[in-house]
């Protein structure tokens, strides 16, 4: 019962951090030219969008257990 309200919990406010968010960027460094000592490299940013669905269908999972830990602890 516990165990099911605490997973409620975190997978909702997951859920919403996902849906404020939308996604994640990172900067990765990449090799162009190594000449002897000399190396020349070059940073590139990507991104990874993650689609608002993902987000509300965590939400709909936390109220879920939100809503069966509730029930089963009544």
């Amino acid at each position: 019962m516990k165990n099911t309200l605490i997973a409620g919990v975190i997978l909702t406010i997951l859920g919403v951090c996902l849906l404020v968010y939308q996604g994640f960027s990172y900067t990765k460094k990449e090799k162009v030219l190594e000449i002897g000592p000399a190396k020349v490299e070059a940073e590139t940013r990507r991104s990874v969008p993650i689609p608002p669905i993902v987000g509300w269908v965590v939400v709909a999972g936390g109220v879920v257990l939100l809503a069966n830990g509730v029930r089963q602890r009544a």
